[in-house]
């Protein structure tokens, strides 16, 4: 657990005074500490909502929240440091394979139709936060995007983004050196 501890400051005592999970992301603002990805989204969409993140469209906002959750809730802790340690060692590439191409098979049919330029349409959205890390973490575990091109094409898309660029995960100063951009 040392070395773990050392390389994941999220075990550390102080982040998990943060968040009692022991899980990356946590945010103090306003005198407040967020944890989870969309709980931060979503306060944030409500306290700074520019750039909107979700549509006013209720139509479109529900295909937002519902590619945020299929990600979010569906295939990204399935790779988190807590279940990987569960699976074991040897088996981590083949279980995180296999748990993104079951997600990115169900993402790409819905991508198709809720798919413009990016997630829902061609505003950047909360799905597209939530698309780029998961891509880059089916290209950290090696998972072949051929069967995906529409994710593919808008992670390209948002690549393509400033925003996305600076923010990418390959560029997080707590990213490991040999992830790292």
């Amino acid at each position: 657990m040392g070395a773990t501890r050392a390389l994941c400051p999220q075990f550390s005592e102080e982040f998990q005074a943060l968040n009692p999970m022991k899980q990356v992301p946590a945010l103090k603002i306003d005198g407040i500490t967020i944890s989870q990805s969309l709980a931060i989204i979503e306060y944030l969409e409500e306290t700074r909502p520019t750039p909107r993140l979700l549509p006013q469209d209720p139509k479109k906002r529900v295909f937002v929240r519902m590619i945020s959750d299929l990600i979010a809730s569906g295939i990204q802790p399935l790779q988190n440091l807590s279940v990987l340690k569960q699976v074991g060692q040897e088996n981590q590439l083949t279980w995180a394979q296999k748990t993104i191409s079951s997600g990115f098979n169900a993402l790409e049919q819905i991508l198709q139709s809720t798919g413009g330029k990016y997630c829902v349409g061609d505003e950047v959205s909360m799905a597209d936060l939530c698309l780029v890390p998961q891509v880059a973490n089916a290209e950290r575990f090696k998972v072949d995007l051929t069967p995906y091109p529409t994710i593919s094409r808008i992670n390209k898309s948002l690549l393509a983004l400033e925003a996305f660029q600076v923010s990418h995960p390959c560029r997080q100063p707590d990213t490991p050196p040999e992830l790292r951009a």
